[in-house]
């Protein structure tokens, strides 16, 4: 296990998988990570599609304008803001809350998967629709990230960061 600075600096989004299956036990504990993450009211907000289909994933491709390297992962999973959920407590705002907490989740997974030795991407460019009927996704819910998963082909080098001087601003803007 690393540590966990290691594991910040070190996560990059990988493209290129080996043809190596990922086994059930360690998709569930990311999912146990994603679980994890902070929410707003502890609603948890947030739901999981686990997809291993040949034949979804090139569906999930092509609904994620053609990103081919989404079949190419052993495991996909997308992650659904669950806005019926945190509406009931938090009405109009609801929406905003779930996305957070989805958002919050993914973050957990995608580090947990790299702390094993994985390599993940956070998708967010794709047809919303599109998923969401090949999924079977419900109203009141929102798809918010396509994350193949599987043991990375390839090392990709840290991009460059903003300056901390740009991005910090003190008691005001």
């Amino acid at each position: 296990m690393m540590e966990f600075m290691e594991v910040l600096k070190g996560r990059r989004s990988v493209r290129k998988f080996k043809d190596r299956a990922v086994g059930k036990e360690i998709i569930e504990e990311l999912l146990k990570a994603a679980q994890m993450a902070p929410s707003a009211g502890n609603l948890q907000a947030r739901d999981f599609i686990i997809v291993t289909s040949k034949t979804t994933k090139q569906k999930l491709t092509k609904a994620a304008l053609g990103q081919s390297f989404i079949e190419q992962a052993p495991v996909v999973i997308v992650a659904v803001a669950n806005i019926e959920r945190s509406s009931r407590i938090y009405r109009s705002r609801g929406e905003l809350y779930a996305a957070q907490d989805a958002a919050a989740g993914i973050e957990n997974l995608l580090l947990a998967a790299y702390s094993v030795g994985l390599g993940t991407c956070w998708i967010g460019a794709f047809d919303e629709n599109a998923v969401r009927e090949l999924l079977g996704i419900p109203d009141k819910t929102l798809p918010v990230a396509i994350i193949p998963v599987g043991y990375p082909d390839e090392q990709p080098a840290m991009p460059p960061r903003i300056a901390m001087e740009r991005l910090v601003h003190q008691e005001t803007w």
